[in-house]
């Protein structure tokens, strides 16, 4: 098989005729009919599944997987990812904010460069300025955590060779960041600039965006760990010389030890930061506990349309 075409379903019932009529149309376009349209159904609250089953009774090519609860969006798209048979996988996202006749251009990018992966960035990010302001921080601050090189403002859409895609598929772990799994998974990697559209609302709330900042840091690097140690090293080292200065003080010039205030904020602070770091400590231990126990990452209750 030439092509597959993978997206996921989540609150995505507005979209799934349109997003099969022109995902369908851009596949037949580039592979004539040897090609597959694989959508997951990530425990969708609305009839997305029911749409997508009716759909799959009309279009041999279309297989719809059926995951048994919401796993969360990186881990569909994983799925759909093992799912896929095609010479070629193009993923991208059903909400049609992403064009799915961009396939066209990924192709001929990917032909000319002869690379693996040709990925869509988007040049300004969407939103008003506190989505694109938290936007920027959000991959700032991943970058210089993780010490990876991660591009920014870079989206779902992307168009992989088979033997990337089953690279990207040896990665295991339970606590999927697609964007890092991505990057370390090396081959010639090339962004092509995508317009993305506005037209329906992000389903990352503030929480699941912090909640997937924490993941993607602690995942993909150690660098809280070791800052705990050098922050740690930092304050003995300041608490030496102030004990240092307080004993000449005392010894030399009979000064008087006072200041009840800053030894209870010295408490305070100094608590604070211990208990901060024990929860570090703790994301981490969670991880390992996480990943000790073989979970699989997504469970799939049924998968229509493909014999």
């Amino acid at each position: 098989m030439r092509l597959s075409v993978v997206a996921t379903l989540y609150q995505s019932a507005p979209y799934v005729d349109e997003f099969h009529r022109r995902a369908s149309a851009a596949a037949r376009q580039l592979a004539g009919d040897d090609y597959e349209l694989i959508l997951v159904n990530d425990g969708s609250p609305d009839d997305s599944l029911e749409r997508a089953i009716r759909l799959s009774g009309t279009d041999p090519r279309l297989v719809v997987v059926d995951l048994s609860r919401n796993f969360g969006h990186h881990k569909a798209m994983m799925t759909g990812l093992a799912h896929a048979r095609g010479d070629h996988v193009f993923l991208i996202d059903s909400d049609l904010e992403e064009p799915p006749e961009c396939l066209l251009e990924f192709a001929r990018e990917l032909e000319d460069k002869a690379c693996d992966v040709v990925y869509g960035v988007q040049e300004r990010r969407k939103g008003g300025w506190f989505e694109r302001v938290s936007g920027e921080v959000f991959w700032k601050l991943i970058q210089v955590l993780s010490g990876l090189p991660l591009p920014a403002n870079v989206l779902t859409a992307r168009l992989m060779t088979r033997r990337y895609v089953e690279a990207l598929l040896r990665h295991e772990e339970r606590e999927v960041f697609m964007a890092g799994l991505w990057f370390i998974t090396g081959y010639d990697q090339r962004p092509h600039l995508v317009h993305k559209l506005d037209t329906s609302p992000s389903t990352y709330s503030f929480r699941r965006k912090i909640a997937l900042f924490v993941n993607s840091v602690t995942s993909f690097s150690n660098l809280p760990l070791v800052g705990i140690f050098y922050v740690g090293v930092g304050v003995f080292l300041l608490a030496c010389c102030y004990i240092a200065y307080v004993l000449v003080n005392h010894i030399f010039f009979y000064v008087p030890v006072e200041g009840w205030t800053s030894v209870i904020a010295s408490v305070w602070l100094l608590g604070g930061m211990v208990i901060s770091f024990m929860g570090i400590i703790g994301i981490y231990l969670s991880k390992v506990f996480s990943e000790s126990k073989h979970r699989p990452y997504s469970i799939v209750r049924r998968v229509y349309g493909r014999s």
